[in-house]
């Protein structure tokens, strides 16, 4: 197949992640269509997530602070379609734009840098963290670790652990490994530490009326990704979850379902309740049951974070 008559225009954030897994879509997408790599053209756009670095995102706006920019150039024309970690993309999205595909999930575990295991950090040790998830969860199991706020791209955290900022800090395993960071930190068993909901997913967005684009991007669609990270994502809705929420959640294929775990967590990790779930594999609203029967569970310290549909 011939390139398209113009280089489709890829947005995305301008961090090294980012544009790896912007090139990642590229790729997929000229193989998937027999291109070559000037059919895509990259587009970074500076998002306001990049450029505020001292705060933790929940104290200035969420997700959208890695979402919106890119919402408005492709809302507004100058990008054909946008690329994100989908543990980013904020529950709700805009009417007019579509989840139109998603690459093959990779590892969702957690990677623990500074220390081999959570059990082997040092008493009192120090985590840097702006992750209310991660936060909660090592408090649970340690209560005895301070939290520090840590915020960055990949290699600005490891600088801030290297100077001493920290004791230990959490990265995404899957980040590490598109970055060819594969030997850094120890991986967290999911038993241990439950992920994000999306964690590993890489998402592409296009418009919801642009059903050319929709339609080559489909192309490059993971189903069993897209299915699980929906049901991933119902949940969140469900529960009326926020960047405030410590919340985690991970669906995997299990025969013609969907298995779905879930744990809710307060702030300061004193209290957790976790559930499971299996549902059909096309319906991710069914991942509702399981938010209700966990918020009906949970004590106030958890309840008061999750407001509900």
């Amino acid at each position: 197949m011939t390139n398209p008559p113009h280089p489709l225009r890829l947005g995305t954030r301008g961090s090294p992640l980012a544009l790896v897994q912007a090139r990642l879509v590229a790729a997929a997408l000229c193989d998937a269509h027999g291109w070559d790599a000037a059919a895509i053209a990259i587009v970074p756009v500076k998002t306001t997530g990049d450029r505020v670095q001292d705060r933790p995102l929940a104290e200035i706006g969420g997700k959208a602070l890695w979402t919106k920019e890119l919402d408005r150039a492709l809302l507004g024309g100058e990008i054909d379609f946008a690329v994100h970690s989908m543990k980013d993309v904020e529950t709700i999205r805009p009417e007019g734009i579509a989840i139109a595909a998603m690459l093959p999930r990779a590892d969702v575990r957690d990677r623990l840098v500074g220390a081999a295991s959570v059990d082997a950090l040092p008493h009192g040790a120090r985590i840097g963290t702006s992750s209310p998830r991660r936060a909660a969860q090592v408090r649970h199991l340690r209560p005895d670790v301070a939290i520090v706020p840590f915020r960055g791209n990949v290699d600005t955290r490891l600088r801030k652990l290297a100077e001493g900022e920290a004791d230990a800090t959490l990265l995404a395993a899957a980040g590490l490994d598109r970055l060819a960071r594969g030997d850094v930190g120890h991986a967290v068993p999911i038993d241990v530490m439950l992920p994000a909901p999306a964690q590993g997913a890489v998402g592409i967005e296009a418009r919801a009326d642009d059903a050319a684009t929709r339609a080559l991007l489909a192309a490059i669609d993971d189903l069993a990704t897209h299915r699980c990270v929906r049901a991933e994502r119902a949940l969140l809705a469900a529960l009326g979850a926020d960047c405030h929420s410590p919340v985690a959640a991970l669906a995997r294929i299990d025969g013609d379902g969907i298995a779905l775990v879930a744990e809710l967590l307060s702030e300061d990790g004193a209290h957790r309740c976790a559930g499971r779930q299996t549902i059909a594999a096309a319906r991710p609203e069914e991942a509702g049951a399981l938010a209700d029967r966990l918020r009906a569970q949970a004590p106030p310290a958890i309840a008061r974070l999750f407001t509900g549909r």
